[in-house]
Protein backbone atom coordinates (compact mmCIF):
# COMPACT_ATOMS: atom_id res chain seq x y z
CA UNK A 1 0.00 0.00 0.00
CA UNK A 2 1.50 3.36 -1.02
CA UNK A 3 1.72 5.96 1.68
CA UNK A 4 2.47 9.65 1.37
CA UNK A 5 5.82 10.83 2.72
CA UNK A 6 5.69 12.10 6.30
CA UNK A 7 4.60 15.72 6.35
CA UNK A 8 3.49 15.66 2.71
CA UNK A 9 -0.06 16.86 1.98
CA UNK A 10 -2.53 14.08 1.11
CA UNK A 11 -2.90 13.32 -2.58
CA UNK A 12 -5.80 15.24 -4.05
CA UNK A 13 -8.50 13.02 -5.55
CA UNK A 14 -9.21 14.24 -9.06
CA UNK A 15 -12.56 12.85 -10.10
CA UNK A 16 -12.13 13.63 -13.79
CA UNK A 17 -8.69 11.98 -13.94
CA UNK A 18 -10.12 8.88 -12.22
CA UNK A 19 -12.90 8.49 -14.80
CA UNK A 20 -12.56 5.61 -17.25
CA UNK A 21 -14.41 5.10 -20.53
CA UNK A 22 -16.90 2.73 -18.87
CA UNK A 23 -17.76 5.38 -16.28
CA UNK A 24 -19.14 7.70 -18.95
CA UNK A 25 -21.56 4.97 -20.02
CA UNK A 26 -22.52 4.57 -16.37
CA UNK A 27 -23.28 8.28 -16.21
CA UNK A 28 -25.33 7.82 -19.38
CA UNK A 29 -27.35 5.27 -17.44
CA UNK A 30 -27.95 7.83 -14.67
CA UNK A 31 -28.88 10.51 -17.22
CA UNK A 32 -31.52 8.20 -18.71
CA UNK A 33 -32.97 7.61 -15.26
CA UNK A 34 -33.16 11.31 -14.42
CA UNK A 35 -34.72 12.00 -17.82
CA UNK A 36 -37.35 9.33 -17.17
CA UNK A 37 -38.28 10.89 -13.82
CA UNK A 38 -38.56 14.37 -15.36
CA UNK A 39 -40.65 13.08 -18.26
CA UNK A 40 -42.96 11.25 -15.85
CA UNK A 41 -43.48 14.54 -14.02
CA UNK A 42 -44.06 16.30 -17.34
CA UNK A 43 -46.67 13.70 -18.28
CA UNK A 44 -48.58 14.42 -15.07
CA UNK A 45 -48.69 18.09 -16.03
CA UNK A 46 -49.42 17.66 -19.74
CA UNK A 47 -51.28 14.32 -19.85
CA UNK A 48 -49.59 13.78 -23.22
CA UNK A 49 -48.88 10.10 -23.72
CA UNK A 50 -45.88 11.06 -25.84
CA UNK A 51 -44.16 12.17 -22.65
CA UNK A 52 -45.13 8.91 -20.95
CA UNK A 53 -43.77 6.80 -23.82
CA UNK A 54 -40.52 8.79 -23.87
CA UNK A 55 -40.10 8.21 -20.14
CA UNK A 56 -40.72 4.49 -20.59
CA UNK A 57 -38.31 4.33 -23.55
CA UNK A 58 -35.47 5.64 -21.40
CA UNK A 59 -35.63 2.46 -19.27
CA UNK A 60 -34.28 0.13 -21.99
CA UNK A 61 -31.83 2.88 -22.98
CA UNK A 62 -30.52 2.89 -19.40
CA UNK A 63 -30.35 -0.91 -19.49
CA UNK A 64 -28.21 -0.80 -22.64
CA UNK A 65 -25.88 1.71 -20.99
CA UNK A 66 -25.67 -0.51 -17.92
CA UNK A 67 -24.72 -3.55 -20.00
CA UNK A 68 -22.17 -1.62 -22.05
CA UNK A 69 -20.37 -0.11 -19.07
CA UNK A 70 -19.78 -3.57 -17.62
CA UNK A 71 -18.55 -5.03 -20.89
CA UNK A 72 -16.26 -2.09 -21.57
CA UNK A 73 -14.80 -2.24 -18.05
CA UNK A 74 -14.08 -5.96 -18.44
CA UNK A 75 -12.63 -5.60 -21.92
CA UNK A 76 -10.33 -2.77 -20.87
CA UNK A 77 -9.59 -4.18 -17.38
CA UNK A 78 -10.66 -0.89 -15.84
CA UNK A 79 -12.53 -1.94 -12.70
CA UNK A 80 -12.34 0.59 -9.89
CA UNK A 81 -14.10 1.43 -6.60
CA UNK A 82 -15.29 4.68 -8.19
CA UNK A 83 -16.84 2.78 -11.09
CA UNK A 84 -18.62 0.36 -8.75
CA UNK A 85 -20.13 3.20 -6.72
CA UNK A 86 -21.16 5.07 -9.85
CA UNK A 87 -22.85 1.94 -11.15
CA UNK A 88 -24.88 1.39 -7.98
CA UNK A 89 -25.94 5.03 -7.69
CA UNK A 90 -26.95 5.14 -11.34
CA UNK A 91 -28.95 1.92 -11.01
CA UNK A 92 -30.87 3.34 -8.04
CA UNK A 93 -32.02 6.23 -10.23
CA UNK A 94 -32.74 4.36 -13.47
CA UNK A 95 -34.12 1.07 -12.13
CA UNK A 96 -35.42 2.16 -8.75
CA UNK A 97 -36.66 5.73 -8.68
CA UNK A 98 -37.58 6.04 -12.37
CA UNK A 99 -39.93 3.00 -12.47
CA UNK A 100 -41.53 4.20 -9.22
CA UNK A 101 -42.06 7.69 -10.64
CA UNK A 102 -43.53 6.23 -13.83
CA UNK A 103 -45.86 4.01 -11.80
CA UNK A 104 -47.05 7.01 -9.79
CA UNK A 105 -47.61 9.00 -12.97
CA UNK A 106 -49.53 6.07 -14.48
CA UNK A 107 -52.05 6.21 -11.65
CA UNK A 108 -50.59 4.33 -8.68
CA UNK A 109 -51.41 7.24 -6.40
CA UNK A 110 -53.36 5.63 -3.57
CA UNK A 111 -51.95 5.54 -0.06
CA UNK A 112 -51.09 1.84 -0.26
CA UNK A 113 -49.66 2.37 -3.74
CA UNK A 114 -47.30 5.04 -2.44
CA UNK A 115 -46.20 2.79 0.43
CA UNK A 116 -45.47 -0.04 -2.01
CA UNK A 117 -43.53 2.24 -4.35
CA UNK A 118 -41.41 3.43 -1.41
CA UNK A 119 -40.87 -0.20 -0.38
CA UNK A 120 -39.82 -1.04 -3.94
CA UNK A 121 -37.19 1.70 -4.07
CA UNK A 122 -35.89 0.82 -0.59
CA UNK A 123 -35.54 -2.81 -1.68
CA UNK A 124 -33.55 -1.72 -4.71
CA UNK A 125 -31.23 0.43 -2.58
CA UNK A 126 -30.77 -2.40 -0.07
CA UNK A 127 -30.09 -4.95 -2.80
CA UNK A 128 -27.36 -2.81 -4.34
CA UNK A 129 -25.78 -2.08 -0.97
CA UNK A 130 -25.75 -5.80 -0.14
CA UNK A 131 -24.12 -6.61 -3.46
CA UNK A 132 -21.38 -4.03 -2.92
CA UNK A 133 -20.66 -5.44 0.53
CA UNK A 134 -20.76 -9.13 -0.42
CA UNK A 135 -19.29 -8.99 -3.95
CA UNK A 136 -15.94 -10.37 -2.79
CA UNK A 137 -17.65 -13.24 -0.95
CA UNK A 138 -19.63 -14.16 -4.08
CA UNK A 139 -16.55 -14.19 -6.28
CA UNK A 140 -15.78 -17.63 -7.69
CA UNK A 141 -12.51 -19.21 -8.80
CA UNK A 142 -12.55 -17.10 -11.96
CA UNK A 143 -12.29 -13.92 -9.91
CA UNK A 144 -15.76 -12.83 -11.03
CA UNK A 145 -19.09 -12.83 -9.26
CA UNK A 146 -20.70 -16.11 -10.33
CA UNK A 147 -24.30 -15.42 -9.26
CA UNK A 148 -26.64 -12.76 -7.93
CA UNK A 149 -28.45 -13.07 -4.61
CA UNK A 150 -31.95 -11.93 -5.49
CA UNK A 151 -32.96 -10.52 -8.85
CA UNK A 152 -30.73 -7.74 -10.22
CA UNK A 153 -32.36 -4.31 -10.00
CA UNK A 154 -32.33 -3.78 -13.82
CA UNK A 155 -35.09 -6.42 -14.03
CA UNK A 156 -37.45 -3.56 -13.14
CA UNK A 157 -37.46 -2.68 -16.86
CA UNK A 158 -40.19 -5.33 -17.07
CA UNK A 159 -42.42 -3.11 -14.92
CA UNK A 160 -41.70 -0.16 -17.18
CA UNK A 161 -42.54 -2.26 -20.21
CA UNK A 162 -45.89 -3.25 -18.69
CA UNK A 163 -46.72 0.38 -17.98
CA UNK A 164 -45.82 1.31 -21.55
CA UNK A 165 -48.19 -1.42 -22.79
CA UNK A 166 -50.92 -0.14 -20.49
CA UNK A 167 -50.41 3.37 -21.87
CA UNK A 168 -50.55 2.04 -25.44
CA UNK A 169 -53.92 0.45 -24.68
CA UNK A 170 -55.21 3.55 -22.91
CA UNK A 171 -55.18 2.00 -19.45
CA UNK A 172 -53.76 4.81 -17.35
CA UNK A 173 -55.23 6.77 -14.46
CA UNK A 174 -58.75 5.63 -13.58
CA UNK A 175 -58.60 2.99 -16.35
CA UNK A 176 -55.49 1.30 -14.92
CA UNK A 177 -55.47 -2.50 -15.18
CA UNK A 178 -57.08 -4.16 -12.16
CA UNK A 179 -58.94 -1.08 -11.02
CA UNK A 180 -58.66 -0.09 -7.38
CA UNK A 181 -59.95 -1.19 -3.99
CA UNK A 182 -60.43 0.62 -0.70
CA UNK A 183 -58.49 -1.00 2.13
CA UNK A 184 -59.03 0.81 5.39
CA UNK A 185 -58.11 4.47 5.08
CA UNK A 186 -56.26 4.14 1.78
CA UNK A 187 -56.76 3.10 -1.82
CA UNK A 188 -54.85 0.25 -3.43
CA UNK A 189 -54.41 -0.51 -7.12
CA UNK A 190 -53.69 -4.26 -7.43
CA UNK A 191 -51.17 -3.47 -10.17
CA UNK A 192 -48.94 -1.98 -7.46
CA UNK A 193 -48.46 -5.49 -6.06
CA UNK A 194 -46.14 -6.19 -8.99
CA UNK A 195 -43.81 -3.58 -7.51
CA UNK A 196 -44.03 -5.29 -4.13
CA UNK A 197 -43.17 -8.63 -5.78
CA UNK A 198 -40.26 -7.14 -7.73
CA UNK A 199 -38.83 -5.50 -4.61
CA UNK A 200 -39.17 -8.67 -2.56
CA UNK A 201 -37.39 -10.73 -5.21
CA UNK A 202 -34.52 -8.23 -5.22
CA UNK A 203 -33.79 -8.70 -1.52
CA UNK A 204 -34.34 -12.46 -1.50
CA UNK A 205 -31.46 -14.32 0.15
CA UNK A 206 -32.38 -17.77 -1.18
CA UNK A 207 -32.98 -16.83 -4.81
CA UNK A 208 -29.72 -17.19 -6.77
CA UNK A 209 -29.49 -15.96 -10.35
CA UNK A 210 -26.44 -17.15 -12.34
CA UNK A 211 -24.45 -14.23 -13.73
CA UNK A 212 -23.89 -14.68 -17.46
Amino acid sequence: MNRAAPGAPPRHFSMLREFRLADFFTLGNAACGVGAVLLAMLYMASQSRVHFFLAAALAPAAFVMDVLDGRIARARHEHSPLGRELDSLSDVISFGMAPAALGFAAGLQGGWDAAILIYFVCCGVSRLARFNVTAEQLTGATGKVSYFEGTPIPTSVVLTGLLALAAWQGHLGDALWGGSVELGPWELHPLALLYALSGSLMISKTLRIPKL
